[in-house]
């Protein structure tokens, strides 16, 4: 693995049996790499897959199939052992600040939790002493440490697991839908808290999310995942700049902007139809049958993954130069 890339995924599936024999095609052949330092965004709608991912690369979920690389080690093939030194270089950050800390812990309990798991103190004195260090760290004062998650708001108790995710040292901090339980101005908070810790400790972030325009303040390169499949990945300005795959095109559409002249003439791309069940997904591209600029190949042929332009992978037919006919099967839906 190149020395910069400190995370690799490599073609991952995860499956999950449901009833009848039915099964969930929850992550579907994913590849990407996160390099040291970076902050990588996931973006997608609700049920795409993206959660799913962060928690299998946590070894949280045994992968289907696929290789999951870790700092040169493949997380779903280590010991005991490994994996101790593991979740202490890899953390998580979890969506819900309201159902993951123990309601009947303090906050130092909380945050002291890990560090006794791992034994990061030989003394309560230096640890207790960490934990006020860590409260400073994320925006909180020391006397909240003998309070319970109960007596906090929403972003204070996001802060919180931020504290707590912090208590290892880790390298690396998977960040999974952190703001999307907050009210809006207190997610510009929490996303300049994650960089100004990003920026002072070095950390790597895998930051996934449902809001492009949220994702954009903090990410260097994002991916865009649609019912399972990653379907674009660029930097993050190209992204919002050329946006190639028609799911990007009408995700960022739907963005308002600033500017009420603006907002009231410009067009929104209108996707039609439910989205599919990743139980029975489409044939073809998962994507077609939502697709205004769905063709005749899309629901025979899987779209490539290729790089269109220099660090620009789609995965769409309409890119694929093998493709004669690109004619549209409906007309673009706009509004």
């Amino acid at each position: 693995m190149n020395e910069d890339k400190i995370l690799q995924v490599n073609n991952l599936k995860k499956y999950f049996q449901m009833g009848k024999g039915q099964v969930l095609k929850a992550v579907e052949d994913v590849s990407f790499y996160v390099k040291k330092g970076e902050t990588f965004g996931l973006v997608g709608e609700s049920g795409c897959g993206k959660s799913t991912i962060g928690r299998t690369i946590m070894g949280l979920y045994d992968k289907t199939a696929g290789d999951v690389t870790f700092a040169g080690k493949n997380v779903h093939a280590l010991d005991e052992k490994e994996k101790f030194s593991f979740y202490r270089s890899m953390q998580m950050i979890f969506q819900d600040p309201y159902a993951s800390l123990n309601p009947r812990s303090t906050v130092r309990e909380v945050i002291a939790e890990p560090m006794e798991v791992h034994r990061l103190f030989s003394n309560k004195q230096e640890q207790v002493a960490r934990v006020y260090e860590l409260l400073e760290e994320v925006g909180l004062n020391r006397d909240h440490a003998n309070r319970y998650p109960h007596e906090f708001s929403g972003g204070q108790r996001q802060r919180i697991g931020i504290a707590r995710a912090l208590a290892l040292n880790p390298d690396f901090i998977i960040a999974d839908e952190p703001i999307s339980a907050l009210d809006v101005s207190v997610q510009a908070q929490v996303v300049n808290l994650l960089k100004d810790l990003q920026m002072d400790k070095g950390l790597t972030f895998l930051f996934i999310a449902h809001d492009l325009s949220m994702v954009k303040q903090i990410s260097d390169r994002i991916a865009v995942m649609y019912l399972g499949n990653m379907v674009e990945l660029t930097a993050s300005e190209a992204l919002y700049d050329t946006p190639l795959h028609p799911y990007t095109q009408a995700l960022l559409s739907a963005i308002p902007i600033p500017d009420p002249d603006i907002e009231e003439s410009r067009e929104r791309i209108i996707l039609e139809g439910e989205l599919p069940s990743p139980i029975n997904p489409p044939s073809g591209c998962v994507f077609r049958t939502r697709c205004p600029m769905a063709m005749e190949i899309c629901s025979i042929k899987k779209p490539a993954w290729q790089e269109v332009e220099q660090s620009h992978y789609v995965a769409c037919h309409l890119y694929d130069d093998t493709v004669e006919d690109k004619t549209p099967l409906k007309r673009l839906s706009t509004v």
